[in-house]
């Protein structure tokens, strides 16, 4: 299935350029021998971003790729599967 809200593919999108642009940051950090606890604090913040991201998709996948005519068992199994892929 495919996004087909587009205001929800361009905030997604928003977000994993701005995740693209922290791991350059922490990769600039690591290069310029920076303290660790710095790092790791930046690596949170990567980490927390993806996170934010991963609930975004699974919240349009919920209302936009899991709605059919399906049965209810059906879409239940589809998120579950879904939210197995996140473990």
């Amino acid at each position: 299935m495919k996004l087909a809200d587009q205001e929800a593919k361009a905030k997604l999108l928003r977000r994993v350029r701005r995740i693209e642009g922290q791991a350059r940051g922490v990769a600039r950090m690591i290069e310029e021998d920076r303290d660790c606890s710095e790092i790791l604090q930046q690596l949170a913040a990567v980490r927390s971003a993806a996170h934010q991201a991963t609930i975004a998709l699974v919240r349009s996948y919920a209302t936009e790729c899991v709605v059919s005519d399906a049965s209810a068992d059906e879409i239940a199994d589809a998120l579950a599967m879904a939210l197995s892929r996140l473990a």
